[in-house]
């Protein structure tokens, strides 16, 4: 059996890896790395973890996946000093334990998609689409290339992306457009001085920015120092096709007033755009199976948009068609 996995994400790196002995399995990413969201932007001297800041485990199913990275020492927690912040000022502050962890990569975000994509057969810049070929499906990539036939297709990209990849054939094709993703702005700040600030991440409310971040503060990063600013996602809708000088200069002045410091004095600035980045939690989650057309979907859209989400969605499928497979054996 042949399966193509479209987006190497936490999603279709999971399902990937729990599928990997029912037969060929190959993955397909457009990025330059995998992880999805999980990664990290490299700008001598610094670098910063410019999509999911941090992750917690909730489930057994998740604590136990993360136990080889942990021992591995892929990951681990960032014990940080962490405040709320409102209208400027922090109306709450707690340091950050081994009681309930919050874990990051090491030495950044992105050694975890490295990591869990290893023996895996992954194709790397690939972006692709899908045709109808009889009773398979033949994967083609952006150029034409043929890049072969495949018995099922699991898109683990964004819903939108996912309804464009799959098409009508889909049985959850409307589904799809149903599940409304929203942006988000990283702004990323490198400084030759530290700030001084007395925390080390920050959740901000009543404002256009969402998350403050001393990204250098993380555990095995770089002395360099650097801030990673997130937008509320709100803004970034509003906001998602302005003038990149423009969104820079706005969550840098609210940066600034939210720290009671200013921030222009950094020497690396740049931003990067998620258009698809959260989605608010959602009440059916079941995996979307397609068995006629041997189409299937997962993602952290199923669920809410959380790191653990993105592995359950994974996971949860990959599960399911097991047992759909094994099913077919026996007949």
């Amino acid at each position: 059996m042949r399966i193509a996995i479209i987006g190497a994400g936490i999603s279709g790196l999971t399902a990937a890896r729990e599928l990997n002995d029912l037969g060929e399995i190959s993955l397909f990413e457009k990025s330059r790395g995998a992880g999805g969201r999980i990664c990290s932007r490299y700008a001598e001297p610094y670098v910063f973890d410019h999509g999911a800041q941090f992750f917690i485990a909730r489930t057994n199913k998740f604590k136990s996946f993360l136990e080889p990275m942990i021992d591995a020492g892929v990951i681990e927690p960032w014990n940080a000093n962490f405040v709320e912040i409102k209208k400027g000022k922090i109306i709450s502050r707690r340091q950050w334990d081994l009681n309930h962890p919050h874990y990051v990569g090491l030495p950044t975000m992105s050694e975890i998609g490295r990591y869990l994509s290893k023996d895996l057969n992954l194709h790397l810049n690939t972006e692709v689409h899908i045709k109808r070929k009889k009773d398979r499906w033949q994967i083609v990539d952006i150029e034409g290339k043929d890049r072969g036939l495949f018995d099922w297709v699991i898109s683990t990209a964004p819903s939108s992306q996912s309804a464009s990849l799959l098409q009508t054939d889909y049985k959850f094709h409307k589904t799809l457009f149903e599940r409304k993703m929203m942006g988000c702005f990283s702004l990323m700040l490198g400084f030759n001085d530290s700030l001084d600030l007395d925390w080390e991440a920050a959740f901000i409310k009543e404002a256009d920015i969402s998350w403050i971040s001393v990204n250098s503060s993380k555990p095995g990063r770089k002395s360099d120092y650097t801030l990673l600013v997130h937008s509320t996602n709100l803004w970034a809708e509003e906001n998602i096709n302005e003038e990149k000088d423009k969104v820079i200069e706005h969550l840098m002045n609210e940066t600034s007033k939210i720290i009671g410091k200013g921030v222009y004095d950094a020497v690396h600035i740049d931003i990067h755009r998620w258009k698809y980045a959260n989605i608010k939690k959602q009440s059916v989650n079941s995996p979307f199976i397609d068995k006629k057309n041997k189409l299937a979907a997962c993602g952290d859209w199923f669920i809410k948009g959380r790191i653990e989400s993105a592995f359950l969605s994974g996971f949860d499928l990959a599960t399911e068609m097991r047992n759909l497979f094994s099913k077919q054996i026996k007949r």
